[in-house]
């Protein structure tokens, strides 16, 4: 055992695939509904964004 491998942490295996995959999905798979209606209850929302010096 050389003195490097005493301080090493062990190491483990991560299953990212399983639950998450990174990546950039489609906007139109997420968010995008080209059948949606509005409806008078309907909000929305706008915001100011000011610069801050």
């Amino acid at each position: 055992m050389s003195c490097r491998e005493g301080f090493m942490s062990p190491q483990t295996e991560t299953k990212a695939s399983v639950g998450f995959k990174a990546g950039v999905k489609d906007y139109k798979l997420n968010y995008y509904t080209p059948d949606y209606v509005t409806k008078d209850t309907d909000i929305l929302a706008a915001f100011r964004v000011s610069p801050q010096p």
